[in-house]
């Protein structure tokens, strides 16, 4: 069952997924605290490069099946033209500010 992106419990992490299913990359961007960092399937990966691989220009889309930790742990399908559509995970670091310092993906 899928979780709508208006009902994801973390302010940050449902506009994460909102600014990834509305291809906003400048919104995405701007949910990201200075120097904010991530990692795919446990290895780090530049971030910028990342999301514009695997999320803008291949039309990335995140349908969330579940989540946990106060909505900052997610288990969603993402898709994208390059990879068709995985089972993966996500798990956030949100600041005080509201801003994502960290997140993790990988398939799950």
């Amino acid at each position: 069952m899928t979780i709508q992106t208006a009902k994801l419990s973390d302010p940050a992490v449902r506009a994460f997924v909102d600014a990834v299913n509305s291809h906003d990359r400048e919104g995405l961007m701007a949910l990201l605290a200075p120097g904010a960092t991530m990692s795919d399937d446990g290895s780090d990966r530049d971030l910028a490069k990342w999301v514009d691989r695997e999320i803008f220009s291949s039309h990335g889309h995140l349908e969330v099946d579940n989540e946990s930790r106060g909505g900052r742990s997610l288990l969603a399908r993402h898709r994208n033209d390059v990879w068709g559509e995985m089972r993966t995970r996500w798990s956030f670091t949100v600041d005080g500010d509201g801003r994502i310092t960290r997140f993790e993906t990988g398939q799950a």
